[in-house]
């Protein structure tokens, strides 16, 4: 049967289990074979959990304007093994300690980041999480002076990562931190360094990921990084020996093939650390004054090379530690205006609609080969951007706190990239689209399909009836105009 599907654009197609006979022909033949053996470098049956990112930011606290549907939002979406990063820009929701101890007083304050610690587990009713306390106390650095604090907790410090020597090089005081932390959220409170008890009430059950994007934020070389992932995981397993750890979370992976080899080199850690998880991110880049066509092609080219890096990548981890399994934990794109310096930095505003279509299409793109290849997670990012955070990043609306098109496309792949389906193959004669067949559990067939172009495709599914056709398009400006959501059919405004 043939339709038109809308550049940009990623639908899922729901094929009924017996086929007709007959077909149209069409420019786009999609042939599946739903029974064939899959090639040996692919996997059979899906193990990939699709989810996103929550990053801790003023637009997510209790009072906020949008705060009852960003939450909610995350609530209907139903993802597991959702991420929640407490990042460095805004230190009074980030850090638990912003002062150091003396002899008679310590400043431990949680009163900034438990009601978004709490609404994020409220909204994952149960389902598994996982917590990356990111930041680093300032002071725990002896090559810095820690930059004054705001009292206004919606105030970013964009200077709160700096310094790399820490002022305790047998690294007990930065691990005893995240102890402490740990005990807080996950057993009900802790002793803190004077000996005084500290109550929190939480038994949350997170997995736990050490630090963000650590050649970054404090320039910590792979020998560095891996004797303080070993002091805070060694910590960590007093408050919960079955406690699961992912580690790198790096951001330029394609630049980090010796810190891979390093870190999953076992004879490099203390032999009772475990390797639990890997995890590094990719963001396709906007061009400034980028014709759409040009980005179209851009940013799945850009997607191309980081599918390719991830092969890289696997390949060390195959070899030095195969039981570690991989984490993409932050997949996204960033408009040029979130980039380059000048008024509209950061800003909101010169983000085109159709950005947020191309952005979806191409991490449903990255998802659906990712899975594949057997990743065993994969994130979009981020629930919330907004306006001086990268509000390019946004899954959401900053203005209403309600979806956009990036949120529709993965709420479409929690729903159907499920693990237990069963991967089909297919053949389709043009690289312009993308095509994914799987199985569900209870036998129903699914086409994932990624209109990786700027112009309309016509497409033929040969040999199959199309029972019902999935996708949403939805532009939104910002700040937005008036409700312009449409369901389209393969590009059809219906």
């Amino acid at each position: 049967m043939r339709r038109l599907l809308g550049w940009g654009l990623a639908c899922l197609v729901i094929v009924p289990g017996m086929a007709m006979n007959t077909h149209a022909a069409g420019p786009i033949e999609i042939r599946v074979d739903w029974k064939g053996p899959r090639p040996a470098e692919l996997v059979t049956i899906n193990r990939t959990t699709v989810t996103l990112q929550v990053v801790e930011n003023p637009f997510l606290r209790r009072g906020s304007a949008i705060h009852g549907n960003a939450w909610n939002s995350l609530r209907e979406l139903g993802a597991s093994d959702v991420r929640l990063a407490l990042w460095y820009p805004y230190p009074r929701m980030s850090v638990a300690e912003l002062s150091p101890p003396t002899a008679n007083k310590t400043y431990w304050d949680f009163s900034y980041i438990d009601p978004v610690v709490e609404d994020f587990f409220s909204a994952q009713e149960g389902r598994p999480s996982v917590l990356n306390v990111a930041t680093i106390p300032q002071w725990m650095f002896a090559d810095v002076t820690a930059p004054s604090i705001p009292e206004d907790p919606d105030t970013a410090v964009w200077n709160y990562e700096q310094g790399a020597a820490l002022r305790d090089p047998t690294l007990r005081e930065i691990s005893q931190y995240y102890e402490r932390v740990a005990r807080w959220y996950m057993k009900g409170g802790f002793r803190d360094e004077s000996g005084m008890r500290h109550s929190s009430g939480h038994h949350f059950k997170p997995d736990w990921e050490v630090f963000n994007e650590p050649e970054y934020e404090h320039g910590f070389n792979p020998a560095q990084y891996t004797s303080l992932y070993d002091a805070i995981t060694s910590r960590l397993h007093r408050v919960d020996r079955h406690l699961k750890f992912t580690g790198a979370s790096l951001a330029i992976p394609d630049h980090s093939e010796d810190f891979f080899n390093y870190f999953l080199d076992h004879s490099r850690h203390a032999p009772h650390v475990r390797l639990d998880a890997i995890s590094y991110h990719f963001y396709a880049l906007e061009r400034k004054d980028e014709p759409l066509g040009e980005k179209t092609a851009s940013f799945f080219a850009q997607a191309d090379h980081f599918l390719q890096t991830v092969k890289t990548i696997e390949g060390i981890r195959k070899r030095l530690s195969p039981p570690t399994t991989t984490q993409i934990n932050e997949t996204g794109c960033f408009a040029a205006t979130d980039q380059f310096d000048g008024p509209e930095k950061m800003s909101g505003t010169g983000i085109v609609p159709s950005y947020w279509n191309l952005c979806g299409a191409m991490f449903s793109y990255v998802a659906g080969k990712l899975a594949e290849m057997g990743i065993e997670v994969v994130r979009a990012s981020q629930l919330v951007g907004h306006p001086s955070q990268f509000p390019s990043v946004s899954l959401l609306d900053w203005t209403t706190g309600l979806p956009n098109p990036r949120y529709d496309s993965l709420k479409l792949l929690v729903d159907n990239l499920v693990p237990g389906d069963r991967f089909a193959n297919s053949t389709v004669n043009d690289p312009r689209l993308y095509v994914l067949p799987l199985i569900a559990r209870n036998g129903r067939r699914k086409i994932r399909l990624v209109n990786k172009t700027s112009e309309d495709l016509e497409v033929n599914v040969a040999g199959d009836t199309l029972q019902e056709t999935r996708c949403r398009k939805r532009f939104i400006s910002m700040p937005p105009q008036p409700d312009s959501r449409a369901t389209v059919s393969w590009g059809r405004a219906i």
